[in-house]
């Protein structure tokens, strides 16, 4: 485990050591790994720091408004709709490997023009361990590592908290005093909902896939799990009323882990998953069946693309 005592000091020195006079832009999602990287920097380099959120439409519901509020204490927070940006980018593209890497150069691209508006030479980013792991493993490209374009325009990318695992940056965001909805986050995926929809995204798709996850954190957060989501994977028929529909499958997942690196498959009783699949085809008409994934990873990634 990382001693705290001895990692908090020696990152925003060696951060403030990197950066020196210079300006920097940190990404900021609301997750645990882009707070901690934010609150490291900002006591490193002050109002040298200007914290940007991309809202890419690939969020969960309601993630811009509580962005807006949790961080409202940084009066330099920049919220960019670019919604309508990372959509086009994504039409008609179904490769997984593809649509990371497309997300990847869009976020850094919104990056560096909000960078060239704030006069910034540096990005900061929570990049952690696993996710570097499984980049330069060939398992997936994570959109902050393998997912990154070629050509990047800054003079350094910062990533204090990049040998940490998620248990590891936990500790430190405790440690930094940072809000306990923030320190305990479940896990979200850097390229968002995309990755819980197989093939193209569409907005009818991802707004299946936020509503369902959104059911799926509430009925789940009892049993305290590591990572809960739920995802559109394909179409099946199913019967409403009298009338027979075509719609979405959403699969549910709920895994129990220490680092992401591996994960068990939570057993959910059946009472809360009858609950669960009556909320989500109840409340969207075009899913036809929820069903619910006991893979473990190995052999499944968390995430199914």
């Amino acid at each position: 485990m990382v001693d705290t005592d001895t990692f908090v000091p020696d990152a925003i020195e060696s951060i403030a050591a990197e950066i020196g006079d210079a300006n920097a832009v940190i990404a900021l999602s609301g997750g645990v790994d882009s707070s901690v990287a934010a609150a490291l920097a900002y006591e490193a380099i002050g109002d040298q720091l200007t914290p940007v959120y991309v809202d890419t439409g690939l969020m969960r519901k309601g993630e811009t408004a509580q962005i807006r509020e949790t961080f409202s204490f940084m009066e330099s927070l920049r919220v960019i709709d670019a919604k309508d940006r990372f959509l086009e980018a994504l039409a008609g593209v179904t490769d997984p490997e593809e649509k990371r890497k497309i997300i990847g150069e869009q976020f850094i691209r919104e990056f560096e023009r909000e960078a060239r508006d704030a006069d910034a030479d540096y990005l900061v980013q929570g990049t952690i361990y696993p996710d570097r792991i499984e980049s330069e493993g060939g398992i997936k490209s994570h959109h902050n590592v393998g997912g990154l374009p070629e050509v990047v325009d800054f003079e350094g990318i910062v990533e204090p908290v990049r040998d940490l695992y998620k248990d590891e940056v936990r500790e430190v965001a405790r440690h930094l005093g940072l809000d306990e909805l923030v320190a305990e986050r479940m896990p979200f995926p850097g390229p968002g909902l995309a990755v819980r929809v197989i093939g193209e995204v569409t907005e009818e798709k991802l707004e299946v896939a936020r509503d369902a996850c959104h059911v799926v954190e509430e009925e789940l957060e009892e049993y305290e799990p590591w990572q809960a989501l739920a995802a559109v994977i394909g179409k099946a028929t199913g019967v409403k009323g009298d009338n027979r529909v075509h719609g979405w499958v959403v699969s549910v997942r709920s895994v129990e882990s220490r680092d992401g690196m591996t994960a068990r498959a939570q057993e959910i009783d059946w009472e809360t998953l009858q609950r669960i699949q009556s909320r989500i085809t109840g409340q969207n008409e075009n899913v036809a069946r929820v069903v619910y994934d006991v893979t473990h990873k190995p052999p499944a990634t968390i995430e199914y693309e």
